[in-house]
């Protein structure tokens, strides 16, 4: 106004009257934020100097209107283009703050915003804040996280990598101030070890309580073999079985430091849960509970547990319906209800591309969420990284294989040696039977009609690598096998190529192009037909399906993908059926080379000069 009264009289003589005269310029808002923690609250005062609270909602109201001035009750005049008032409304928003709360100038609030208002004082330096010591402290915990004091136990600091160490300390952190959040590490990369660290950590540091996994079905008997490989010290019970001796084991949960069940099952479960409480409950794939609506995204949240973390190797950032559902198991009420949720941020968003809802949103979250990138960690990871991922028979299949197991033992101590030897090819036939029950059932039985536990991990993995955004090579002997996945994967929707040995030249080099060209994510592939000539640098997954076979055959299958020309690094997942011969092959392999190449050496000698006892031994799976 003082500007456009100054043009007037350059032009030439303004006469005014003395009540125009009068009129005063407030050229900005002074405001003054104190915040402090307390009984687990936010503390958040407001004060704004030379305006009187009452009327700094009318003031907002203004801004929001987008005009330049408003006119106080006194008469004065306010200058609307102003940051603080910029802060002031988005906080209004953000926090949900009533209009009686601002007007009183005085309110409380979840401790779970503090970051994000120490994110808002930040950006708006004209801002005066006073900020107490547990506020302080609180910020600052999270902004130096490298340098906590949670030393990570002394049992695990030689295997785990930088970054992992870095991820638990994180986790400590959000544990240390009561939040919960998202391990979002790439696969790969151990999301499964840091938990364990800090499991591992609370029972050394003499914490009482048990802890709850949930995970999908085929990850179950996973989690028990990590926690048996990294904590031998923590104890363990696997939810599984009868409902009648899932209930038992429920009930008795207090007697051991760790539970681990299934999305399915608990939901099936879930009154057995009722009036028990566990000190954490972590959710792996928790991109499992993207459906706020599902049986299993209700069964979790409804968990009585003093620590929330939730695991996903998923890229959440563009899929908001599913990371509200997440926040709604981690801290309910922190992305407001959904329906606010949706009206506020999901559809402006996603509809408008509304980029101040992204940054509210990005502000809100970020604290909470840890993504690592395979190239974000590059110099503390190998070339190559491996992970065995173990699968157990449900009954109907673990019957058929215990069957052909006990009728190869009872075949093979009624011959005497030069039987035994005489009879190998037989035996290797019934080998290779016993084989196709470990990868599914119905390659050998047509009418089969029960579970096949490493199909259905096969699948789930694949699909959680495409959410991530890899491309994956899968690999396995059997033509018969890759037939049933791709069926499987149609069932899916996804789509794939598929190599065997019936392929021709040309047709492969075409497939081969065009999936390095990304046009599809998955190549299905028989071992021997994929073990060279292929140069498939577009995958940064591998998956041998039945790796156990000829071990430096899976080596140049996996030389597809880990070759010259790769930009990113691969991970290589070999599944295996537990307490099987494929676990007993997996250990020649890594203790008896020689012996495992006797073993799967050329055409008819695939048995080398084992003899009855070490052939017995390697079908004694447990």
């Amino acid at each position: 106004m003082e500007e456009g009264v100054n043009a007037l009289l350059s032009m030439g003589e303004v006469q005014c009257t003395d009540r125009f005269r009068s009129h005063q310029i407030v050229n900005r808002v002074k405001v003054s934020v104190g915040v402090s923690v307390s009984s687990g609250l936010l503390d958040l005062e407001i004060v704004t100097a030379d305006i009187p609270a009452a009327e700094l909602l009318e003031l907002l109201q203004s801004y929001r209107r987008k005009r330049k001035y408003h006119r106080l009750k006194d008469g004065r005049f306010v200058s609307l283009e102003d940051p603080s008032l910029e802060m002031m409304a988005e906080l209004m928003d953000t926090m949900h703050l009533k209009p009686s709360e601002l007007a009183k100038g005085k309110m409380h609030l979840p401790i779970y915003r503090t970051l994000y208002l120490d994110k808002m004082l930040e950006e708006n330096e004209s801002v005066y804040s006073n900020r107490d010591s547990h506020f302080r402290e609180m910020v600052k915990g999270f902004k130096t996280i490298h340098d906590s004091d949670f030393e990570e136990p002394k049992s695990l600091s030689k295997i785990m990598r930088n970054y992992q160490k870095n991820g638990y300390k994180w986790l400590r952190t959000l544990e240390a101030w009561h939040f919960g959040g998202i391990l979002a590490d790439d696969m790969g990369l151990g999301k499964t070890l840091q938990v364990i660290a800090v499991l591992l950590a609370a029972k050394e540091e003499g914490k009482t309580g048990t802890s709850l996994v949930v995970s999908p079905a085929s990850l179950v008997f996973n989690w028990g073999e990590e926690l048996r490989r990294f904590a031998p010290d923590l104890s363990f019970v696997l939810v599984t079985g009868t409902a009648g001796e899932r209930q038992e084991k429920i009930a008795a949960y207090q007697s051991t430091d760790v539970l681990i069940t299934s999305y399915d099952l608990l939901k099936r479960d879930i009154a057995c849960y009722e009036g028990k409480e566990f000190q954490y409950q972590i959710i792996d794939e928790a991109q499992y509970i993207k459906n706020h609506t599902t049986a299993a995204a209700k069964a979790v949240k409804v968990i009585k547990s003093e620590v929330r973390f939730a695991l996903t190797g998923t890229p959440i950032e563009n899929r908001l319906s599913e990371l509200w559902s997440i926040f709604d198991y981690l801290m309910p009420g922190f992305l407001y209800g959904y329906e606010t949720f949706k009206r506020e941020i999901e559809t402006p968003v996603v509809k408008n591309k509304d980029e101040q809802a992204m940054k509210r949103l990005q502000k809100m979250v970020s604290p909470f969420i840890l993504r690592r990138l395979k190239e974000d960690v590059l110099r503390d990871l190998p070339e190559k990284l491996e992970e065995v991922r173990y699968v157990r028979f449900d009954e109907a299949q673990q019957k058929l294989y215990d069957a052909q197991v006990l009728h190869m033992k009872e075949s093979i101590a009624q011959q005497d040696e030069s039987e035994f030897n005489k009879n190998k090819m037989l035996i290797l036939s019934e080998l290779t039977k016993l084989r196709q029950i470990c990868c599914d059932p119905s390659l050998c039985f047509e009418n089969y009609k029960g579970g096949a536990a490493k199909t259905d991990a096969c699948i789930e993995l694949i699909q959680s690598a495409i959410d991530g955004g890899h491309r994956i090579l899968v690999f396995s002997q059997f033509t018969s096998m890759l037939e049933i996945l791709q069926k499987c994967l149609e069932e899916a929707s996804i789509s794939f190529y598929t190599i065997t040995g019936a392929t021709p030249k040309e047709k492969r080099l075409q497939l081969v192009k065009s999936f390095n060209d990304g046009h599809v994510p998955v190549f299905l592939i028989s071992l021997k037909a994929g073990g060279v000539g292929l140069n498939l640098t577009g995958a940064d997954v591998v998956i041998h399906y039945d790796p156990w076979w000829n071990l430096a055959a899976q080596n140049q299958a996996t030389d597809r993908a880990h070759r010259i020309g790769q930009t990113k690094k691969v991970t290589v997942y070999k599944m295996i059926a537990r307490h099987s011969i494929e676990e007993k092959i997996l250990q020649l392999q890594e203790t008896k080379r020689d012996l495992a190449e006797q073993i799967i050496g050329n055409a008819g000698g695939e048995l080398g000069r084992m003899d009855k006892e070490e052939l017995l031994a390697l079908l004694d799976g447990k």
